[in-house]
This record gives C-alpha cells, sequence and structure tokens, in this order.
C-alpha cells in the first residue's frame, strides 16, 4: 500500500480511481466493508483503489475538547487499512481550512480532478464539504455531471441482529469491560498498545508473578479489572493476564496496566508490546493482604489459560 499524507505528493491522477473515504476509527467490519467494495470494483475495472481518511479526527479539530476516545491510533489505522489491500491511502491534514471546503470543490477539484476519481463508495449517511452540506443525492448528482459511479453497500449489523456495527457501540463494549464480544464488531480483538517500563517492583519480589508495566498509548481504555489476554512481543505471541486499573490493595491510585505474561522469560524493557484483551475476569478488589492478592492471581492465571487455550492451541 502507498501511503501519502501530503496532497501535494499527488502530482497525477491515479488511473480510475475507486475512492472510499471515512474517518475509519476503529477498522470495524461496517469500514471493511466499504474497504472491500472498493477492492472489488477497482479490479473489476482495472482501477486503483483509493481510501481517505484525515489526520487528526475532524472532530479534534471542530469540537475541541468534547472527542470520544480514539479506538485506534493512528498508526493502528493505518496498518489495518494497508491489511485490508488497499491500494492507496490518502490521508489528509485536517484543518479548519480544509473543512471550510464547498461540497463542489471537493468533489470536483478534489477527488475527481486530483485523484482521478472513477467510482466513490460511502456509507448511506455519507455527509461531505463546509458544515456537512453534502450528501448523497448531491453526490449522485456530480456523478451523473462528471461521469463517475456512487456505490453505496447495506449497512453492516451485528450477527446478532441487535443493530449497525458503529465506533459508538464498540466503544461502549470496550468502556464496559465487555471486551469478549468486541470481535463480534470489530472482526477482531480489541488491542492496546505501550511500552514497556519501569514499574514499582513488586509483581516479582512481592507477589511472584513478574509483570510487564505499559506505559499505554491508546485513548480508549477498558473497565478496570483482569483479563485474559495474548501479548504480542518481538518474541512472538503470548497468554497473559492483564490487571487495568488502581491496584486497590496497593492504595497508589495511579491508573496502570501491568501485563502477567504467562511462561515467559525474556527481558522486554523498553520494548513495545501489543496486548490483545480477550476476555475480562473479574472486577479489581481490594484484598487483606500480600498472600490473599496471591492465591487470587494463580486463580486468574488459571482461568486465563482455560480460556486462552481455546483461541491458541
Amino acid at each position: 500500500m502507498k501511503l501519502i499524507e501530503d496532497l501535494e505528493q499527488i502530482t497525477e491522477p491515479f488511473e480510475k480511481a475507486v475512492i472510499t473515504i471515512g474517518n475509519f476509527d476503529g477498522v470495524h467490519k461496517g469500514h471493511r466493508a466499504l474497504l472491500d467494495a472498493a477492492i472489488e470494483k477497482a479490479r473489476a475495472i482495472s482501477g486503483t483503489s483509493v481510501a481517505v481518511t484525515f489526520e487528526p479526527h475532524p472532530i479534534r479539530v471542530l469540537d475541541k475538547g468534547s472527542h470520544p476516545p480514539l479506538i485506534t491510533i493512528y498508526e493502528q489505522k493505518v496498518e489495518l487499512i494497508e491489511k485490508s489491500g488497499i491500494d492507496v491511502l490518502v490521508s489528509i491534514p485536517f484543518t479548519r481550512a480544509f473543512a471550510a471546503m464547498e461540497p463542489q470543490d471537493f468533489v470536483e477539484t478534489l477527488l475527481f480532478k486530483r485523484l482521478g476519481m472513477a467510482a466513490i463508495v460511502v456509507g448511506k449517511d455519507y455527509s461531505f464539504g463546509k458544515k456537512r452540506q453534502g450528501n448523497i443525492a448531491m453526490l449522485r448528482a456530480f456523478g451523473e455531471r462528471l461521469g463517475f459511479e456512487v456505490i453505496i453497500p447495506p449497512w453492516v449489523t451485528t450477527t446478532d441482529g441487535s443493530g449497525r456495527i458503529s465506533s459508538t457501540r464498540i466503544r461502549e463494549l470496550v468502556r464496559s469491560g465487555d471486551v469478549k464480544h468486541a470481535p463480534a464488531l470489530l472482526g477482531r480483538h480489541y488491542q492496546i498498545r505501550g511500552k514497556v517500563v519501569s514499574g514499582r517492583d513488586r509483581g516479582g519480589k512481592l507477589l511472584g508473578f513478574p509483570t510487564a508495566n505499559i506505559n499505554l498509548r491508546d485513548e480508549l481504555a477498558p473497565e478496570s479489572g483482569v483479563y485474559a489476554v495474548t501479548v504480542e512481543c518481538s518474541y512472538g505471541r503470548f497468554k497473559g493476564v492483564a490487571n487495568i486499573g488502581y491496584s486497590p490493595t496497593f492504595d497508589d491510585h495511579l491508573f496502570t496496566v501491568e501485563v502477567h505474561i504467562l511462561d515467559f522469560k525474556h527481558d522486554i524493557y523498553q520494548q513495545d508490546i501489543r496486548v490483545n484483551l480477550i476476555e475480562k475476569l473479574r472486577d479489581e478488589k481490594k484484598f487483606s493482604g500480600i498472600a490473599e492478592l496471591s492465591e487470587q492471581i494463580r486463580r486468574d492465571i488459571e482461568k486465563a489459560r482455560t480460556i486462552l487455550e481455546k483461541i491458541m492451541d
């Protein structure tokens, strides 16, 4: 995939560009349906599949202070879009000046003339341009005049029939700790990322369970608690148990992510690791002391092993 982060990099239109546009936060199953439709159409006309997104998220520019946490930080979003098989990702720097672009200029000058749009794939509620004045009817009218096709795939809904897949619903699941059901919407387990940093040196010494303490980079943190997880690092993929929250037994009052990686002996200090949240095991709880907490951790590990064996072995 070719990544373009400056429109000035585009010196000539793409060959029969089939464009899909969105913020793609989470790159969930609904987003994947748009990306897949663009890829399929591009193949059919021997064209170029092009995803267009914005950085930062438009709401952060237009409505500072009230934006929801991102499901995927920019780095992960780019990786996931690349995995979809799209040919080109155009990441437009979003500014107030860009937001003021008239709908006609956005479609005709940017998408049609500069990017070479032959077809566009968007959701049925798509809006664009200054104050989101552009809509599907306007887009179809531009298409008839300029000669590009407008493709509107059906909504992607959950398998249980509970409704449309959306970033809002995914945030609700993660925030409530219901990460077990996130894959039905995301198409994968919810993942957090961070660098392993110095902790409070008590996991191995006090409790007998060494932990990787993570400086979390993601914005969307799950509900406090203990989770069965898988961990990806330079040594491979491993089973683990993560404590996310405030460690009430120690009265630290500091939010931390601590991961005990099962059957693991390597030094990963200062490495970036990825933690996939598989299932919540329990809420955080204040224990009477080290012995009681250690015994609970042993039970957490055994429960996590049973859960993780189903997906890893």
